[in-house]
């Protein structure tokens, strides 16, 4: 199931909630249709969940459902409302099953969408550890779920965070983490794209070069490999940000990636 983890960053704690750093837009007809599938969805995983609640699946799947949603929310309060949703069907299955990797992954992914809606609120900032808590757990139980889901959110987590003693933001621990997503999930864009988002970011030239270059000889076998509706906005959005990156690359170093 695809990760829509490129949400425009309005704040900190969205982007503890594993949004990109590059903001993304969509035409208004575009984002209607990608709302009512994620709508659409939610209400499927949701009668699933609510039929078997004791299947762990129902419980990760309709808590994917629910973060994939929480994007399109007309309010914060709707936002928060859907991710306790998300978060109440992740505890139950992580109090019932403690080893399972995408229960304590896409409950993470839940906190941080609270964090957000609940921003900039005292208990918001200290969601943050349970977001950290949470995605080191599902890293240790299954790194490899959501393509290195957990190395990726970790990274991008410690990236945009504020430095100590405000917060757990660390640059040598997110590249760490974003490095070791990319190594485990070599072929998914998300992980190259958020290296080279970062590089950027870090003003690494010849880092966010390579990243690029990589990016490019992993794009079309990965077109072929990810496919149909479920991945049409992620598609639209990685298109928007690779665009983006290239831009910027030569915006900061006066030259166009790979001349």
């Amino acid at each position: 199931m695809p990760r829509l983890t490129n949400h425009l960053v309005k704040s900190l704690l969205f982007a503890l909630a594993c949004a990109a750093a590059i903001s993304t837009f969509a035409a208004p007809d575009t984002n209607s249709v990608f709302s009512k599938r994620a709508e659409a969805e939610f209400q499927r995983t949701k009668q699933l969940y609510w039929t078997n609640a004791n299947n762990p699946s129902n419980a990760w799947v309709f808590a994917s459902a629910c973060y994939d949603l929480t994007e399109f929310a007309p309010t914060e309060a709707r936002r928060g409302e859907i991710a306790k949703l998300g978060i109440a069907a992740c505890q139950q299955l992580v109090t019932r099953e403690p080893k399972s990797a995408a229960g304590h992954y896409y409950l993470g992914m839940n906190y941080g969408e609270l964090a957000e809606a609940e921003a900039p609120s005292l208990a918001a900032y200290r969601l943050v550890h349970e977001v950290e808590r949470e995605f080191k757990t599902a890293q240790a139980l299954d790194e490899k779920v959501d393509f290195a889901g957990p190395a990726r959110c970790l990274g991008l987590l410690y990236r945009d965070a504020p430095g100590w003693p405000l917060s757990i933001g660390n640059k040598w621990k997110a590249r760490e983490q974003l490095e070791r997503a990319d190594k485990l999930a070599p072929g998914y864009p998300e992980n190259q794209l958020n290296l080279a988002e970062s590089f950027l970011q870090w003003r690494d030239s010849e880092e966010a070069e390579k990243s690029l270059k990589k990016l490019e000889t992993t794009w079309h076998s990965a077109q072929t490999n990810l496919t149909g509706a479920a991945w049409e906005k992620s598609w639209r959005d990685w298109a928007v940000r690779r665009a983006g990156a290239k831009a910027e690359f030569q915006k900061l170093f006066k030259r166009v990636p790979g001349t």
